[in-house]
């Protein structure tokens, strides 16, 4: 069964979280934040596959607040992964624009603080018990690394293809942290080294797969840059991590 509700940011802002939820009991809570392009319908859809899994899954709709509803980031996905490159180009300055609210520092700590009001949902469902964890994509990976980060009520979290925190934040990371790369994502890859360093130095509960060959994003399965393969290995291991730290403790 699924649903969209409105809850309300610290500053009184309301915005919009699709609720899947299982059959019967949950295993737990599970806040799936969007990519970029905000809660399009491959979002829902991970919700909902989730959700088979016995999770109770928010995924929060953070981007309109800056001004990125639904419907314009699937409209500027489609042009970023049009298998014209000319177009793919042309449509790089308007990416750049309809992102510029979502680069201010005020953003980011609205963007947490919905986040934490997610929490607050998850955390009074019956059912969870205090079971809640995150992962998110892109944009939405380097909020999981945040709100691992700003909550201490998150049991464990999964970004893919995320930024982790500067290192005097990742070391409020109290919960274990299992992070998805793809070999081909040189920003990402490059900065590693460094994440792993700050993660031991913090104490942090840290595991980082890297999946040779693969590429950003490589579990959009909407994108040109989607890889079967390692997306149903990632599948199966997030499965099993979410189980091990949060379903089952």
């Amino acid at each position: 069964m699924a649903e969209t509700i409105q809850l309300t940011a610290p500053d009184g802002a309301a915005f919009d979280v699709f609720v899947a939820r299982p059959q019967g009991e949950p295993v737990g809570g599970l806040i799936l934040i969007h990519e970029i392009w905000g809660l399009v319908d491959h979002i829902r859809d991970v919700a909902e596959r989730f959700a088979e899994e016995g999770w109770l899954v928010a995924a929060p709709d953070i981007l309109s607040h800056a001004g990125v509803a639904p419907a314009l980031g699937a409209e500027l996905f489609g042009l970023l992964n049009d298998p014209d490159e000319s177009v793919r180009t042309a449509a790089q300055p308007r990416l750049r624009d309809a992102l510029s609210q979502m680069r201010a520092p005020e953003y980011g700590a609205w963007a947490v603080g919905a986040l934490r009001a997610v929490v607050d949902r998850l955390d009074a469902e019956p059912g969870v018990d205090g079971r809640i964890a995150v992962t998110g994509f892109c944009f939405g990976g380097t909020y999981a690394f945040a709100l691992a980060a700003a909550d201490d009520r998150i049991r464990a979290a999964v970004p893919f293809y995320g930024t982790a925190p500067a290192p005097e934040r990742i070391a409020d990371i109290a919960a274990p942290v299992l992070a998805l790369y793809g070999e081909r994502d040189p920003s990402l890859i490059d900065a590693l080294p460094g994440v792993r360093h700050a993660m031991a130095d913090a104490g942090v509960d840290f595991e980082a797969v890297v999946y040779p060959g693969a590429e950003h994003a490589f579990f959009n399965d909407t994108g040109r840059r989607y890889s079967a393969a390692h997306s149903a290995e990632a599948w199966s291991r997030v499965l099993e991590f979410l189980d091990d730290k949060v379903a089952n403790e």
